[in-house]
């Protein structure tokens, strides 16, 4: 068989041909894919940046601090993530890009580990500062009530003491008498009654104010009204109309007193019926007994 040198030739050329652009198109295509593949990481990477960016800020955002220094730092550092992640969003991806921002959050982190680290210690600060604050008002709020209760306590006690230290009286006894030759003679007969005696004991008391006590005297009639009228006598908004006063020296010891009530002439002869005695010191009370004529 007979080969044309030429065809053959051709053959060889359109072979090789083939070979060259298979080689290439296989080169071509997995050269391709690696870039695509390259690319794909590039803007997974880019996105990781900006997720971490974006979290920063949000943490940024939910911070809330007192202090001025720390929230001028807070915000410079929120200025400085928010122009990076912006930055990082307008520029396409590329490995200098990429590597770029990364270093860049890298040193952001830094930073707000320091900051929040300094955040986080100022607000444990603040916390134990809250419950000291809570157990001292606490603690104060006790104190209040004790105090309080003391006051109390102590308000009982002076009451207490006062009413101790009372002048206090006792055996009160009245009776009726006729004067005759300068002698008293006892009668209940309301026509010859010219007086009456007023009996009664001061009782025996150390909390007493030792000294001269204004001691008086009320019998009243029965017209209701002030037998022996002496006027009246005033102690701050009340008064008192008496029979008779008597100053009586007290040493806290026992004091038995006997007095007499003359009946004014204009009086005599006295009304029949019951005659209230009442005994004061000043305006208080001391007792009352009474005496009745017939």
């Amino acid at each position: 068989m007979i080969v044309n040198p030429q065809l053959f030739n051709y053959r060889l050329i359109i072979g090789s041909l083939i070979v060259a652009v298979t080689v290439l198109s296989v080169f071509s295509y997995t050269n391709y894919q690696s870039i695509k593949a390259h690319q794909q990481f590039l803007e997974q990477e880019k996105k990781l940046v900006e997720s971490e960016l974006s979290q920063m800020i949000s943490r940024y955002d939910e911070v809330s601090v007192t202090n001025k220094l720390i929230s001028t730092q807070l915000e410079a550092a929120k200025k400085d993530t928010r122009s990076a992640l912006d930055s990082i969003r307008m520029l396409r991806s590329n490995l200098s890009v990429v590597s770029r921002f990364k270093n860049q959050l890298y040193s952001i982190k830094q930073k707000n580990k320091s900051l929040f680290g300094t955040i986080d210690s100022l607000q444990l600060i603040n916390e134990n500062l809250q419950k000291e604050k809570l157990v001292t008002y606490s603690e104060l709020q006790n104190q209040r009530k004790t105090n309080s209760t003391l006051i109390e306590e102590n308000k009982y006690l002076t009451e207490s003491l006062e009413k101790g230290a009372l002048l206090t009286a006792n055996s009160f006894e009245a009776n009726s008498y006729a004067s005759l030759l300068g002698n008293k003679l006892p009668t209940n007969k309301a026509k010859k009654v010219q007086q009456i005696e007023v009996c009664f004991t001061l009782a025996e008391n150390a909390l007493t104010e030792k000294g001269e006590k204004e001691i008086y005297i009320q019998i009243v009639n029965p017209q209701n009204n002030v037998m022996a009228d002496k006027g009246a006598i005033n102690f701050g908004n009340s008064s008192l109309i008496y029979s008779l006063k008597k100053i009586v020296q007290y040493d806290n010891e026992v004091v038995d007193i006997c007095v007499d009530v003359e009946a004014e002439n204009d009086e005599r002869p006295l009304t029949k019926g019951t005659y209230f005695i009442n005994v004061f010191n000043k305006d208080r009370k001391l007792g009352n007994t009474e005496v009745q004529l017939y």
